[in-house]
């Protein structure tokens, strides 16, 4: 058995292997939820009205049924591309229809197959927003404002992506052994100037930003930043009520150009004290450098992923194995089928970084609980999981696999626990875990 049959074998398996768990803990998630729909969990039962609760459960449901399908389309692209010929196909092709250039025919093959697969996720995009978001009264985009998106996400990809592209591909062909050092180089730097160009570059293009307006909110989260000893460039109201009824804040920039944004529907919904309390969450991970930990770990994956793409590049059986024998632009090939194959194998680490980041939550709230108030953190959560339509029965399976953040009853069970314990007064009352 040649090296090249026994990886495509290996592939085939691990493909088998991802679908069979995604599947079974989808299906656990949808039979959890909805076991439990008719009952609103007896630590959210006076916070909480049954219909918001079903509103959730069906919604959850919805999604995850997407994403079923979101996830058998991508595994009959992939196998298209790979296994059934698809890449060679693409492959042969370019080899015709462009000149033979050492920069332009390895360039376009790669922005090919990225363009067809965003093609191909176009209708499920489109179905997300249009059809399931809208039946549960989240979606507020128009299909022009959708397009005009679509259109501005492709141009910025063009723009930030073909240069950077380039020159990877220029390091792969000409910078020796090592050049797998000198793209992670490159990379570092690329994502550390896209941090600092976002927040007054990027995202304009896609929202208005205007200064958070003057009253008792805004003098309640200066005061919590200079309690805190936090500086930013500004405290900024996004308007997200544009394209979606689902609220957040979070904190963008790097360095002194961080910039505090709210989505207007955030402020629309939660008090002055619940607002300084979700913002002392997320001053807690900027304290407990969970911002930097994250890029760091970021930074580590990547350069052992281009070490890795450096070794594989070299290995006949990598390329023949995925399906595509290539005649010419092997970096390009090469660093196609690493990004289509990799995903694959790396899934079953999704545990250990959902685990990662629902510390780094905890720790947080427990920033949050010593700087603020408890009881006004868990009054927003509860109305950001009813307004986010968050179910507050998920499968423990499947939140431990994939989920970000902690369970909604954990999550505030601890928050109680935590201004019981004296880290933080508790003003009023708050639901216990179930």
């Amino acid at each position: 058995m040649t090296a090249s049959l026994v990886f495509s074998l290996v592939f085939a398996a691990a493909i088998v292997a991802s679908i069979a768990l995604r599947f079974w803990l989808a299906s656990r998630q949808i039979r959890h939820v909805a076991r439990h729909r008719d009952a609103v969990p007896t630590a959210f039962s006076e916070r909480v009205s049954l219909t918001a609760h079903q509103r959730a459960a069906d919604y959850t449901i919805a999604r995850t049924r997407l994403g079923l399908m979101e996830l058998a389309l991508s595994t009959a692209v992939l196998l298209g591309f790979t296994l059934l010929g698809g890449l060679q196909w693409l492959h042969s092709a370019m080899l015709t229809l462009l000149p033979d250039s050492e920069w332009l025919r390895p360039l376009g093959f790669v922005l090919l197959v990225a363009l067809i697969g965003s093609i191909i996720d176009l209708p499920l995009s489109w179905y997300r927003q249009f059809r399931l978001e809208e039946k549960f009264g989240f979606n507020r985009m128009t299909p022009r404002l959708w397009l005009s998106d679509l259109a501005k996400g492709f141009a910025v990809s063009l723009i930030l992506g073909v240069p950077l592209l380039a020159a990877i591909l220029a390091l792969m062909r000409s910078a020796g052994p090592a050049w797998w050092l000198w793209a992670w180089l490159l990379w570092v730097g690329f994502n550390l100037a896209v941090l600092v160009l976002y927040p007054t570059v990027i995202a304009p293009l896609f929202n208005k930003f205007e200064p958070m307006p003057q009253g008792p909110i805004r003098e309640r989260v200066e005061a919590l930043l200079q309690r805190c000893g936090f500086t930013s460039r500004g405290l900024f109201v996004m308007d997200g009520s544009r394209r979606s009824a689902h609220g957040n804040a979070y904190f963008t920039g790097l360095g002194r150009a961080k910039r505090i944004v709210f989505f207007d529907t955030l402020l629309n919904r939660l008090n002055g004290e619940e607002v300084e309390a979700v913002l002392a969450h997320e001053l807690g991970h900027f304290r407990r450098r969970h911002i930097t930990k994250r890029m760091l770990v970021s930074f580590l994956i990547s350069a052992a992923g281009l070490w890795l793409l450096a070794w594989l590049a070299g290995r006949g059986w990598f390329y023949q194995g995925l399906g595509i024998t290539p005649m010419a632009d092997t970096q390009a090939v090469a660093l196609v089928l690493f990004f289509l194959a990799i995903p694959v194998f790396s899934f079953a680490m999704q545990p250990l970084a959902s685990l990662a980041s629902r510390r780094h939550e905890f720790e947080a709230d427990q920033f949050a609980a010593q700087h603020s108030s408890a009881a006004d953190l868990v009054s927003a959560l509860v109305k950001l999981y009813e307004d986010n339509a968050s179910t507050l029965t998920p499968d423990p399976l499947h939140s431990a696999f994939y989920d970000s953040h902690p369970p909604a009853a954990i999550r505030v069970g601890r928050l109680a626990a935590w201004a019981a314990n004296g880290s933080a007064p508790l003003s009023g009352s708050a639901p216990q875990p179930t």
